[in-house]
């Protein structure tokens, strides 16, 4: 414990801008993971415990067509859609035939498919660990925030995380596929009855969520080292996050993903030994406090 380097981090402004800035790129990351995971269970009511593994193919397909392609622009998309297109075949394919099963074998599906996605990783990019560069774009000067140094690659990196949350958080509350898909996570029996393909539904938002998880991966294969089973430890946190906003509320992940990355940016300094261990407590305090997390909702 060092609390004499997190109080001298609070009290410069330089150290504040740098910490906050770090604590906001790691929350900006979860939120894009854990909100397709929360999606995904509010629709589907389906723990997606395989969703690391599309942040995972996000990042590889990102670096892949940054690559071939020197667009940082098309690696973006790569990512994304790649994911999507990945999401979609999987729901269709394999979990689609376990909705309404047992937790458990649910969870067992997506867990044999952790190992899968891991060892396919490895065949075709090879278990080293790979890095896909800084983008030439945003190899320049850092800016300069109250002594702080940002990096303006984290600035589009929280900027694009914040799109997407105002994205869906209109669609889903104003546009038209998004009330038949709130509808759909309340009463699908009755949506199907309406004539309502309920089966496209839960592929887009499945394809969604991947996408989401693909983005961040992509996002972050820049400035994080690539290496097979990546996304575990992005699922393990995203999880904490759904926890602690609530399963099934968009603003909760978010709130929660902000929390998370800002306890993990100044417990490394004032708790180095305890960081994770800071993380779980947090979730803890919250769920004695609020079991259903701080924006869920009571199951009627």
């Amino acid at each position: 414990m060092d609390l004499d380097a997190l109080a001298g981090c609070l009290s410069s402004s330089a150290c504040l801008v740098t910490q906050t800035t770090s604590g906001l790129i790691i929350g900006m990351l979860l939120f894009l993971v854990a909100v397709g995971l929360t999606l995904i269970f509010g629709v589907l009511k389906v723990v997606n415990f395989s969703h690391g593994a599309f942040y995972m193919f996000g990042a590889y397909f990102a670096m892949t067509a940054y690559h071939l392609t020197d667009s940082f622009a098309l690696a973006m998309l790569a990512g994304a859609g790649g994911t999507a297109i990945l999401g979609l075949i999987f729901e269709r394919v394999f979990m689609s035939r376990v909705y309404g099963a047992d937790v458990l074998m649910q969870l067992l599906v997506c867990y044999a498919f952790v190992l899968i996605f891991d060892d396919v990783v490895r065949i075709i990019w090879g278990p080293e660990f790979k890095s896909m560069g800084m983008p030439a774009a945003f190899q320049v000067m850092p800016l300069f925030i109250a002594g702080g140094v940002v990096p303006p690659y984290y600035l589009l990196l929280i900027g694009v995380a914040l799109v997407a949350a105002i994205v869906l958080g209109i669609g889903l509350s104003r546009s038209r596929i998004g009330k038949v898909i709130r509808a759909a996570a309340h009463n699908p029996g009755m949506v199907s009855a309406l004539g309502i393909n309920t089966g496209l539904i839960y592929g887009g938002v499945f394809a969604l969520g991947g996408m989401l998880a693909g983005l961040a991966g992509a996002l972050a294969a820049p400035v994080r080292s690539l290496t097979p089973g990546m996304g575990f430890s992005v699922l393990i946190e995203s999880f904490i996050v759904t926890v602690i906003g609530g399963m099934g509320s968009i603003l909760g992940a978010l709130i929660g993903a902000l929390l998370i990355g800002l306890i993990r940016s100044f417990g490394s300094l004032g708790f180095p030994l305890f960081t994770e261990g800071l993380m779980y407590l947090f979730m803890v305090i919250v769920l004695v406090s609020k079991p259903t997390g701080l924006f869920g909702k009571e199951a009627a």
